[in-house]
C-alpha cells in the first residue's frame, strides 16, 4: 500500500491517544465479521458500531463517536458506488473523520472520486488483496493521521490507463514544485497552500501550473488532474518507500 502518513505538529504520540472508534459499513455480514477478525484484540482500535444500509452511516458514526469508518464500496440503498458517494458526503458534515473504502473493484474511477476532494484521511483498498491484520491497521493509522493509503494495482491502472508518461515530469520538478505537490496531494488549495509557504497566492499558482505543464496533466483548475497529480505523487513516494525497505 502507499501511505503518506501525517501528523500535525504537537500532536500526541500513539501511545497516549485514547482508543481508535471503527464503525464498519458493509450489507455483508460475513464481510463485517472479516473486518472484526482481523481488528480482534488490537490494543488500540475497537469497533464500535456497524451497519448494513449506508443511511444509517451518519448516525451510527455521531452516536459511536467513531474516528474512522470502513465502508464497503457498494452498499444499500442504491448500490453501484453508494461508499464513495457517501466518503465524499462525510468530507462536508463531518471533516474529521478518516473513511476507508473497500472494493472488489480495481476501478480507477473509483479512486478518482474517493479522493476527488483530497487525499487526507482516506484510503482506496481492494478487499482480497488484504492479507493480514497488519495491512488493515496500517492503513488505519494513516487515514487517522491525516494520510492516504491506495491499493497499488490501482497506480498500475493508472499507468496502464496512459499516465506512465507523466512520471517522468516528476524527475523535472524544482524542490518548492515537489513541495507544492505534496500539499496538492493533501486537498489543499491554492490559497492553503500560500499560507502554508509563506508565499503569495500568484506564487503558488506560478508553481501549480508549471506542475502540471511538466505533468502534462491540462488545467490545473480542475479536480480530476489535481487527483491525478496527486496520486502521481503518492505513487512515487510510494516507490522510493519500498526502495529503502
Amino acid at each position: 500500500m502507499l501511505d503518506v502518513p501525517l501528523r500535525a505538529a504537537g500532536s500526541p504520540t500513539r501511545e497516549a491517544r485514547p482508543p481508535i472508534r471503527i464503525v464498519l459499513a458493509d450489507d455483508s455480514f460475513l464481510a463485517r465479521a472479516a473486518i472484526k477478525h482481523l481488528l480482534a484484540d488490537h490494543p488500540r482500535m475497537i469497533v464500535v458500531g456497524e451497519c448494513e444500509d449506508a443511511k444509517f452511516v451518519p448516525e451510527t458514526i455521531d452516536e459511536q463517536r467513531a474516528d474512522v469508518l470502513i465502508t464497503d464500496i457498494r452498499m444499500p440503498p442504491l448500490g453501484h458506488d453508494q461508499g464513495v458517494r457517501l466518503a465524499a458526503r462525510l468530507r462536508e458534515t463531518h471533516p474529521a473523520l478518516a473513511v476507508i473504502v473497500l472494493s472488489t473493484y480495481a476501478e480507477v474511477g473509483y479512486a478518482l472520486k474517493v479522493f476527488e476532494r483530497g487525499c487526507d484521511g482516506r484510503a482506496y483498498l481492494l478487499k482480497d488483496r488484504i492479507r493480514n491484520r497488519k495491512q488493515l491497521v496500517d492503513a488505519v493509522e494513516a487515514v487517522l493521521d491525516g494520510g492516504s493509503s491506495i491499493d497499488p494495482s490501482i497506480v498500475e491502472e493508472l499507468v496502464r490507463a496512459g499516465l506512465s508518461k507523466h512520471r517522468s515530469g516528476l524527475e523535472e520538478l524544482t524542490p518548492r514544485e515537489i513541495e507544492t505537490l505534496a500539499l496538492v496531494a493533501e486537498g489543499y488549495s491554492n490559497g492553503a497552500i500560500a499560507e502554508r509557504l509563506v508565499l503569495t497566492k500568484r506564487a503558488v499558482e506560478k508553481h501549480v501550473n508549471a506542475i502540471f505543464a511538466k505533468l502534462e496533466l491540462g488545467d490545473p483548475d480542475e479536480v480530476s488532474p489535481r487527483v491525478k497529480a496527486a496520486l502521481l505523487y503518492l505513487a512515487d513516494r510510494g516507490e522510493a518507500r519500498a526502495g529503502t525497505q
